[in-house]
């Protein structure tokens, strides 16, 4: 199975059908992402489609992943707040673009998972991502304030400590509502005002935690 040809198709076939920027496109075409799917999802590593990887959770398609990092706007340097690490895909890809001078902060719900993701990252060299198992829903406080905020499951409003824990000048990108979810681009200017955009709709698992969705 030629894993490498399959990724750069995939890059290549986002970048035309979403506009992506050269460091974004890189990006998708540098982290392998048939190494963090489940053995038996690795045929179908490279089709732009959610895969599960466990206890209800699931890898985001990476045409998702791409625009959220374009939404990011992500630069070399920036500390980065992740909430649902998951299998560790998303960030590695954002590992990519804020580069090694840079740091992502993940929060993981599920023990499990958060040590398939330490696992996954370790063996790729990734050392600018933490991973932390706990409520995401409620940001990570120790390494506030992040210059961005990136949400991997649905809430059901953006949750305050996340604003709180956005740096002046941040941006955050987070999925919000339960039947119907928007993608929602929250950004703090220098006095510590909010403006949210909607950039459309969405889907995604259920945020877990204080801020998240009590389980049903």
């Amino acid at each position: 199975m030629d894993y490498d040809e399959k990724r750069k198709r995939l890059a290549e076939r986002l970048r035309y059908e979403l506009n992506l920027s050269n460091r974004v496109y890189e990006a998708i075409k540098n982290v392998p992402r048939h190494l963090f799917v489940p053995e038996r999802y690795k045929i179908e590593a490279y089709v732009d489609t959610p895969l599960p990887i466990g206890f209800g959770q699931t890898i985001s398609a990476p045409h998702m992943v791409a625009i959220m990092c374009e939404l990011l706007d992500l630069r070399e340097g920036e500390k980065v707040l992740e909430i649902g690490t998951g299998c560790g895909y998303h960030a590695a890809v954002v590992a990519e673009l804020v580069g090694e001078k840079g740091k992502v902060v993940s929060v993981e719900y599920i023990p499990e998972l958060a040590d398939m993701a330490k696992a996954n990252l370790s063996a790729l060299g990734y050392d600018n991502v933490v991973v932390i198992v706990g409520d995401g829903s409620k940001g990570y406080e120790p390494e506030a304030p992040y210059d961005k905020i990136y949400v991997t499951a649905s809430a059901p409003d953006i949750p305050k400590p996340l604003i709180e824990q956005l740096k002046p000048g941040g941006r955050m990108v987070i999925p919000v509502g339960d039947s119907v979810q928007w993608l929602v681009v929250v950004e703090k200017d220098e006095k510590g005002n909010i403006k949210k955009k909607n950039w459309g709709s969405v889907r995604f698992v259920p945020l877990r935690g204080e801020y998240g969705f009590k389980k049903r």
